[in-house]
């Protein structure tokens, strides 16, 4: 049977911030049976300046991730948010150009986030090494929602040894990050945090999981501010067995 050949959207977040991430998504696809590569050119998935209404240079990057991506049976993103915005909204910027649409659609059509992709497209149940620790998960926005993501990173952290996963309450809350709303509106934006980190705490959890960087950066650095010992961490990084210090932890130079 031919491997998929997979293009991995690293994400900006992921590539700037948490570089760990990117190396448990390879660990992972290729564990799956898949031949996993990145395309260099790649840049934004153009959600922020589509949110922020500039649809130009949503056009534009959007146009180079099609150039760079098309010719791949799968494009997978460690991000709910990029990958919807890939497979919901990309085809859109370009609903004036039938051609460019039919290859938008097409790019949409083989987009997917990892844990949906492992869990639902290759049948995957990974190996990872035993961790003995209570772990509580968030669900991202545009992952639940646009995605319909929520079954599948459960399925997969079953195959945790020794991992115990506490609901989160109110898990289907947005954390207020939101992209562009936490600048837009940051006393909102901090109270919603605030209340997910009360949520979080509640579950006397010693790890907290989540699928999009995002919602980890700033979940990470609200429970920082209010002195919340709890190790934050990318579902992919557990799943792999990827050894790294939590999001927002000092980085020891």
């Amino acid at each position: 049977m031919t491997q998929p050949r997979i293009a991995l959207f690293v994400t900006c977040l992921v590539d700037l911030h948490r570089p760990a991430v990117g190396f448990a998504a390879i660990s992972l696809l290729e564990a799956a049976g898949c031949t996993v590569e990145i395309p260099r050119t790649q840049t934004c998935c153009g959600q922020p300046a589509y949110n922020a209404g500039d649809r130009a240079t949503a056009r534009e990057l959007g146009l180079s991730i099609i150039t760079a991506f098309e010719s791949y049976d799968y494009v997978v993103a460690p991000s709910g948010s990029c990958a919807g915005m890939l497979s919901q909204h990309l085809p859109h910027l370009f609903d004036d150009d039938p051609n460019l649409r039919a290859k938008a659609d097409r790019l949409a059509a083989k987009t997917h986030e990892l844990t949906s992709f492992l869990n639902d497209i290759m049948h995957f149940t990974p190996t990872p090494p035993k961790l003995v620790a209570a772990v509580t998960y968030h669900d991202s926005c545009a992952g639940l929602r646009e995605l319909g993501i929520k079954s599948q990173p459960r399925a997969l952290l079953k195959s945790v040894p020794g991992l115990t996963l506490t609901e989160l309450p109110d898990s289907e809350i947005c954390c207020g990050f939101g992209g562009t709303f936490c600048v837009k509106y940051p006393e909102i934006s901090t109270r919603m945090a605030s209340d997910k980190a009360a949520a979080i705490e509640s579950t006397n959890a010693d790890i907290l999981l989540a699928g999009d960087m995002g919602c980890l950066l700033n979940i990470a650095g609200r429970l920082s501010r209010l002195n919340q010992t709890i190790a934050v961490h990318h579902i992919a990084e557990i799943l792999a067995g990827i050894t790294a210090p939590p999001i927002g932890a000092p980085v020891s130079k």
